[in-house]
């Protein structure tokens, strides 16, 4: 049972500042995107040197968003008069929302949010960004844990349609509601996650996906590349248009799936271990793109080629769900 009583009792027409706690590469991105929609932004960074990395970044995001999005120069140019880089949480007394977006460590989490606790008003909504750990479990030692709730952003945070919001055991109607609210108000597409489980929505359907592929190359089906391309030309027609459940129904409906699924699903892996072919290269410290080494090697230049292709992708397909599915429609509340 969820509580309705809360002290969140607020519009998203009183949240002209947002603050931001950490300014990686999603928290870059989280504050791009705010500073596009009008907001001022509080963002706490370690050092002033790294606020200047982010910036830097932030403001070629905008650029991003100006040529690709039509974003007006005037909010563009505004958007360093609305940047507000501080080293610790002091200068958020008076936020009424506040994103946090920092490491994926719980202790660190709960440190972040034991200052946010001490310095900003009980009506302040506080949401993290974290794409596994459970916010029923960030709740329990909170002070007022019906105001914390999940938002789960994804790369490229200022682009996208995607976010999850995930509702923790103790979240109220309130802040689930207002937090959705923003969403909108960003350009987001909000999905609302009732019930709060270990990955919630999006990543638990990816790793199954992601320890079946990983299965495949294990036991000699196919090779990285071939798994890669496969599901390019297929997962890549329909994923962004239908999602799965409508794709079984245009692809020959629920009678069709359930006999496929009675052959296939006792030869899927169940394993809960990481497989080898991961568990080997991230005991290499393979970080990918990043540092030219993971289940591909990249230089310096083929690196920066996918990570353009994708960032094309990413705006192709944002326009093309733009056109087909415009926002002014009305995503689904959420639901007590």
């Amino acid at each position: 049972m969820h509580s309705t009583e809360t002290s969140n009792e607020m519009s998203t027409s009183e949240i002209s500042t947002v603050g931001v706690v950490g300014l990686g590469l999603l928290g870059r991105g989280i504050a791009a995107c705010l500073l596009s929609r009008g907001f001022r932004v509080i963002a706490v960074v370690p050092s002033p040197e790294e606020h200047s990395v982010a910036w830097q970044q932030i403001e070629s995001m905008l650029d991003e968003l100006v040529d690709l999005d039509g974003l007006e120069l005037d909010v563009r140019n505004s958007a360093a008069s609305r940047m507000v880089p501080c080293t610790d949480v002091e200068s958020m007394h008076d936020v009424r929302f506040v994103i946090e977006s920092v490491t994926e460590d719980m202790a660190i989490k709960q440190s972040v949010f034991d200052e946010l606790e001490r310095v900003v008003s009980d009506s302040t909504i506080i949401a993290s960004n974290t794409s596994a750990i459970p916010i029923s479990l960030l709740q329990q030692t909170r002070r007022r844990p019906e105001r914390f709730l999940g938002m789960h952003w994804a790369v490229p945070a200022h682009s996208t349609r995607f976010l999850e919001l995930i509702r923790g055991e103790a979240t109220s109607d309130a802040a689930l509601q207002i937090a959705s609210d923003l969403a909108k108000q960003l350009g987001k597409d909000p999905a609302v996650c009732l019930r709060d489980v270990p990955g919630f929505i999006v990543n638990r359907i990816a790793y199954a996906m992601y320890r079946e592929a990983l299965h495949l190359v294990e036991t000699g089906v196919a090779d990285v590349e071939t798994i890669d391309r496969s599901l390019r030309n297929t997962f890549g027609l329909w994923a962004a248009s239908c999602g799965p459940f409508r794709w079984i129904d245009l692809t020959g409906g629920p009678a069709l799936y359930a006999r496929a699924m009675e052959r296939v699903l006792p030869t899927l892996s169940s394993a809960t271990t990481i497989p080898a072919p991961l568990a080997d290269l991230a005991n290499a410290n393979a970080t990918g793109s990043n540092s030219g080494a993971g289940f591909y090697d990249y230089s310096p230049e083929e690196a920066r080629v996918w990570e353009m292709r994708q960032r094309r992708y990413t705006w192709q397909v944002k326009k093309w769900l733009d056109e087909e599915f415009p926002l002014t429609s009305k995503p689904e509340e959420p639901q007590a």
